[in-house]
């Protein structure tokens, strides 16, 4: 694996702290009650990402919204006759709405909600780096801003990578890979491409740990191992199944095993436990020699959404999420590009897809 000179920005040293909404149930109930006055009054629909905190996702379910990961999500409110899209989950993915639905007004609860893969790849040094290497075709995962998107080909989701990756490589292109490191070192074991990979990671997903979850499995000898590629090689490697947050959900759902140990953010639990109600979910370990704490598994970013702040940005119209038009439009072009791949491929890319 080669990659680019950048160092890792150190992120858990600015991370913010994972706050939690704390409500009793008559405060639930009547926020929940006026955002869905809100919804009506602002011909609004509200998307939520499967990491966002339970009460976040059953409001979206309840209200006629959504739960999905990213492209899926501004997929759904691309075809959704709502004028005002709400996006609970990060800022890029809010992005991406407003990308596929230039017309549409997109909310977010909290402009500051960020993703460290996206705050990991700078545009202009992103930019700078693709002009170092003209003679690659450059492909970069969703999670990234609407400006790196803007400089690549093709845009992926974890769903599609593979095969986009493979079809590049088929036809001897080399491939300048970014953000997200494990990823990209994945990608690049599975498909014998030349890839670049730029140097970054998820701050969840980073945490895990290969050696702490040998001997777990060593305690749960029967558990089914669900990593999503993001995570180190080390817990790749001893995955039963290693796939997006839509394909972990699926396996979970569909498989007979009755326990699993799940490489990916807790958040995903509670549409797991929906669709799995018997199931027994274990987080797989982030303690162990580095780690920062016993069991970090969640992003505090997509902790910053809440019901307080989806009823304000509704009944102010506040955090509008701005994409200037010449970089959407040449945003729009890596998108569309792997949506009528998919489609002429007859591969899952909507509902395949991580954060």
């Amino acid at each position: 694996m080669r990659t680019n000179e950048t160092n890792i920005v150190d992120y858990l040293s600015d991370l913010p702290p994972v706050r939690h909404e704390v409500l009793n149930k008559d405060q639930q109930e009547q926020l929940t009650s006026e955002i869905g006055e809100l919804l009506l009054e602002r011909d609004a629909v509200l998307v939520a990402h499967y990491y966002t905190d339970g009460t976040i996702q059953s409001l979206a379910d309840s209200s006629g919204g959504y739960v999905s990961d990213s492209l899926d999500m501004a997929r759904f409110g691309r075809e959704h006759e709502a004028k005002t899209l709400v996006v609970a989950g990060v800022r890029f993915m809010g992005e991406t709405a407003k990308i596929l639905s230039p017309e549409k007004t997109i909310l977010t609860p909290d402009l500051n909600a960020n993703c460290s893969l996206d705050l990991g790849c700078d545009p202009d040094e992103f930019a700078a780096f693709c002009d170092q290497h003209p003679d690659r075709t450059v492909v970069v995962y969703a999670n990234t801003s609407a400006r790196v998107k803007a400089r690549s080909d093709w845009m992926v989701t974890s769903g599609s990578a593979l095969d986009v990756v493979n079809f590049l490589h088929e036809k001897g292109e080399k491939i300048l890979w970014a953000p997200d490191r494990h990823l990209g070192n994945y990608i690049e074991s599975q498909t014998g491409a030349d890839m670049l990979l730029w140097n970054a990671s998820c701050v969840v997903h980073d945490e895990f740990k290969g050696e702490e979850l040998a001997n777990m499995r060593l305690e749960y000898p029967d558990a089914r191992v669900l990593v999503h590629p993001e995570s180190p090689a080390s817990v790749i490697a001893q995955a039963d199944y290693v796939g997006s947050t839509s394909g972990l959900i699926s396996q979970v759902q569909e498989s007979s095993a009755k326990t699993f140990i799940i490489a990916t953010d807790k958040g995903i639990f509670h549409k797991m436990r929906a669709v799995a109600p018997t199931k027994i979910l274990l987080e797989a370990p982030t303690a162990g020699k580095g780690a920062t704490c016993r069991s970090c598994a969640e992003c505090p970013w997509m902790a910053m959404n809440s019901l307080v702040k989806i009823r304000d940005v509704l009944r102010d119209g506040s955090n509008e999420i701005v994409v200037p038009f010449d970089i959407a439009r040449q945003a729009r072009i890596p998108i569309e590009r792997l949506l009528e791949f998919s489609e002429k491929r007859k591969i899952v890319v909507i509902g395949n897809n991580d954060a």
